[in-house]
């Protein structure tokens, strides 16, 4: 282990289904029965708060799940549906205090103007603690819902990541994200005037078009939605190549990355650093977070039999996109702080069965970390962006009307 001392980690939990694993759901803390109830993720949430997490994600889609990236699979073993995610996280949010709520939010075939007032929603029920998962969609199927455009199938073994198609998805996003920030500012913080005795509740010159004209959208605005309590909810994105870290640089407050040991920590995340530059906001933070699924067990010879139990259950080894970690919550507390060094900013654990691995991190993990110094002992800040250490950036049309 380094000698210098352990950087202060950030943690966020993904919530997908009854975790990660695809034989999850039939572990006996499972609770698959619960699956589509609002109880389920209240106390799954919960959970998460308790251990003073910074934030949780809920997965979403256009599709199916399916064990192929690309295409609907037919099985039937496994967990398919879901809630939606941004509904789901504001039914939470009253529950919860502390702990930020990222949904995901597919933004090819859908419209930014219904999902920036979404979010700011979101942010307005929760008092500051939202954020959004931005993803794109590369399945035929899905497209297939909506009849706008036709898209090719991507071989899963060789995708061209790099090529017109996939660069084309990202570069809409991009444009995407940019409509909902400039929506975000729409509004100045001071519109709304609630002056009963003039009769004057809104100030009209403190809303603003936005005048949006690009390849993929032309929105003229102003939102209907008073600007977000935390000015421009958290943004972030999972990458795993050169074009979506370009989308991450250009647009992102958060990086999702999946590294595989140190090494490619430092490289991956001196790639990002090159791409914000590039997109001329080297001065702008940018967390960077590992993604892993995790198994924790007390034994770490439980925790890799554990695996091998739920491989067996599913009839095939589990693989991921991110490293998948079987061991104690020390050795994982040792990863973590290893890859810290490296650069990253914090982590994204995914559950392997969240009735089993959530209560591992927030009881086992957490006082891991507090025990070295490298994680929080109470909740310092009342918004998702103070969390993250993020300032409340200033009004984009304000500052032009006042300049």
């Amino acid at each position: 282990m380094s000698s210098h001392p352990a950087p202060a980690l950030h943690l966020a939990v993904a919530l997908e289904g009854t975790g990660w694993h695809p034989a999850s759901w039939r572990e006996p803390v499972a609770r698959p029965r619960a699956l589509f109830t609002a109880a389920y993720w209240a106390d799954l949430v919960a959970e998460a708060e308790r251990g003073l997490l910074d934030f949780v994600t809920f997965e979403d889609g256009l599709g199916l799940q399916s064990s192929h990236p690309f295409a609907p699979d037919g099985r039937t073993d496994q967990v398919r549906g879901r809630l939606d995610a941004v509904l789901l996280a504001a039914r939470v949010a009253p529950l919860t205090r502390h702990i930020g709520l990222v949904p995901t939010a597919v933004v090819t075939h859908t419209e930014p103007f219904h999902l920036s007032k979404a979010i700011a929603t979101l942010d307005h029920v929760s008092g500051g603690r939202a954020g959004v998962r931005v993803k794109v969609s590369a399945r035929p199927d899905e497209a297939a819902h909506f009849g706008r455009r036709t898209v090719p199938l991507l071989d899963p073994e060789r995708p061209d990541l790099d090529g017109e198609f996939v660069t084309g998805l990202f570069d809409e996003a991009a444009d995407y994200v940019e409509v909902l920030r400039r929506l975000w500012d729409s509004w100045e913080d001071d519109a709304e005037i609630r002056d009963e005795a003039t009769g004057r509740f809104i100030d009209r010159d403190k809303l603003h078009y936005i005048d949006f004209e690009g390849r993929h959208f032309a929105v003229k605005g102003p939102s209907i939605t008073p600007r977000p309590p935390q000015g421009q909810p958290v943004v972030s994105a999972l990458a795993h190549a050169r074009v979506p870290y370009r989308l991450v640089a250009r647009q992102g407050d958060l990086g999702h990355v999946t590294p595989r040991d140190a090494d490619d920590a430092r490289a991956i995340v001196a790639e990002l650093r090159a791409a914000r530059r590039e997109a001329g906001r080297a001065d702008e933070p940018l967390h960077v977070f590992g993604d892993l699924v995790v198994l924790l067990d007390d034994d770490p010879g439980a925790a890799r039999a554990r695996r091998e139990r739920l491989d067996d259950l599913a009839g095939a080894p589990y693989t991921s996109d991110a490293r998948i970690f079987a061991g104690t919550p020390a050795d994982l507390a040792d990863l973590l702080q290893e890859w810290a060094h490296a650069g990253l900013t914090g982590f994204r654990l995914r559950p392997a069965v969240l009735g089993h691995d959530l209560p591992a991190i927030t009881r086992g993990l957490v006082p891991e970390l507090q025990r070295r110094g490298a994680f929080r002992r109470a909740y310092e800040a009342r918004t998702l962006r103070g969390l993250l250490g993020l300032d409340r950036p200033a009004n984009r049309y304000a500052t032009t009307a006042t300049a």
